[in-house]
């Protein structure tokens, strides 16, 4: 059976880490889709009109998602070889690191082509960290835990992103009110940038405190006997995920279309459209967000705890078919311009988006034997957000058209394609709630025939 924490303690330690790790990234991820959408544009992209200053600030935002895949590799590779608590330490101090001296670039006023240039180099930085981060963060609470409340569990890390969006959604909210269009535009969008220091330095102190996972370090030593025994070296993580676990990672890919492009349009997607389309300011846009995320932080472990009741494919069906009709309600209700019914809009659309992001975490460890699980778990999940989560702005952008005539039908249209994807990919595969994650080690030695070796 999975090991659990040695102790209630030491297991909240371990959820409270994940958990705290995950929001100071994902801060630092949406901090800058926020800013992409509201300032960035006019900052580093001025020579252009209004609308192709959205789409190149969009652009950049997008190029973070390419440095993912390279990140689940890199991170994943050593995360299965040498553990899952050094790469989440390591993750975190590039994403923070890359965010805080976002804070500190010169626009394009200041030093010309250089300013968009510096801009997607750290842009890439924060991509490849988040591509390693993810993975980590969710096997160590779901391999410490008990099988029977994984769901729940592992869906606290999942609350990070929320958490993040929450916290970066405020401090952009707060500024915006606090200070004028020009102040905010001139210098203030920098301020949330560099508190990411201060977000860097927590969750260091907390993720330095936890234990290494226990189900990983039981594979190691299976792995490690087997290669004394054998005169053998183990083969690399991701042979054995491309030899063993093809299947699983096209699932992965799958279950993650829809969930990862709604995100993206209820939240970065809908500043935008909010603003330039619905003419309203900043602080009715962010507020609506910051609300609607609020509402999302709490519902996810409510949906991951409903996962280990009644299994992931269920719940993660019913968030995925949800969010498919909502397409066609999303936007009727934003061009009311109502605060109200932006706040239900929003907020319906991510608690369909939580009813796959609550399970998800669980549902994706349990695809993996454990010395192939980082890697892919990160691999399924990071080159299913290449082509979805990083294009999802730009096509909704592109099928909309332009901002005095929008074609919102063509938006909702494709967020139904992606629901289809995600209902066809969760639906043929058999559930995996009851799954021991111990039990499949996945220990593979590069000469042997055997896809796998469960010892």
């Amino acid at each position: 059976m999975s090991a659990p924490a040695h102790s209630p303690t030491r297991f909240g330690r371990v959820v409270g880490a994940s958990i705290v790790g995950t929001t100071v990234e994902w801060y630092d991820f949406f901090l800058y889709g926020s800013a992409a959408a509201l300032v960035f544009g006019p900052l580093f992209f001025p020579e252009q009109d209004d609308f192709v200053q959205v789409l190149a600030a969009f652009a950049t935002y997008a190029v973070g998602f390419f440095a993912r895949p390279v990140g689940a590799l890199v991170f994943g590779h050593f995360g299965d070889r040498v553990g899952r608590k050094k790469l989440l330490v390591i993750s975190l101090m590039m994403m923070g690191g890359a965010t805080f001296l976002i804070g500190l670039l010169p626009t394009y006023a200041t030093v010309g082509v250089l300013a968009p240039v510096l801009l997607i180099v750290l842009r890439l930085v924060q991509g490849f960290a988040l591509g390693g981060e993810w993975g980590g963060a969710v096997l160590i609470v779901s391999e410490h835990g008990k099988p029977e409340h994984r769901g729940f569990w592992a869906s606290w890390p999942q609350a990070g992103a929320p958490a993040g969006n929450l916290l970066a959604t405020g401090v952009l909210a707060l500024l915006a009110a606090v200070q004028s269009e020009e102040t905010f535009l001139a210098w203030g969008w920098r301020i949330p940038f560099l508190l990411s220091a201060v977000l860097i330095i927590v969750g260091l102190w907390v993720r330095l405190s936890v234990s290494e996972s226990p189900v990983f370090l039981e594979a190691q030593r299976a792995a490690a006997a087997k290669a004394a025994e054998t005169g053998v070296a183990e083969k690399a993580p991701i042979l054995t995920v491309l030899t063993r676990y093809k299947r699983e990672v096209l699932t992965a890919m799958g279950a993650r279309i829809a969930e990862n492009v709604s995100f993206y349009l209820l939240t970065a997607f809908s500043l935008t459209y909010l603003v330039n389309v619905g003419g309203l300011d900043s602080s009715f846009a962010l507020n609506a967000v910051l609300l609607a995320s609020a509402v999302h932080l709490v519902t996810i472990p409510m949906w991951g705890h409903l996962s280990d009741r009644i299994g992931r494919r269920p719940v993660y069906l019913f968030g995925a078919a949800g969010i498919g009709v909502w397409a066609f309600v999303f936007f009727g209700l934003l061009d009311t311009g109502s605060f109200g019914l932006a706040f239900v809009a929003i907020t319906v659309g991510l608690l369909f988006h939580g009813a796959m992001y609550g399970p998800q975490a669980a549902f994706f460890s349990e695809l993996f034997g454990t010395k192939a699980r980082y890697t892919g778990v990160s691999v399924g999940a990071q080159l299913a957000s290449l082509v979805a989560g990083a294009p999802a702005p730009l096509i909704a952008l592109a099928l909309l058209g332009s901002f005095e005539e929008p074609n919102v039908l063509a938006v909702a249209f494709y967020l139904v394609a992606c629901a289809v994807v995600t209902l066809i990919a969760v639906a043929s595969y058999g559930e995996t709630a009851k799954r021991d994650l111990a039990e499949d080690k996945a220990v593979v030695l590069q000469k042997e025939r055997r896809s796998v070796e469960s010892v």
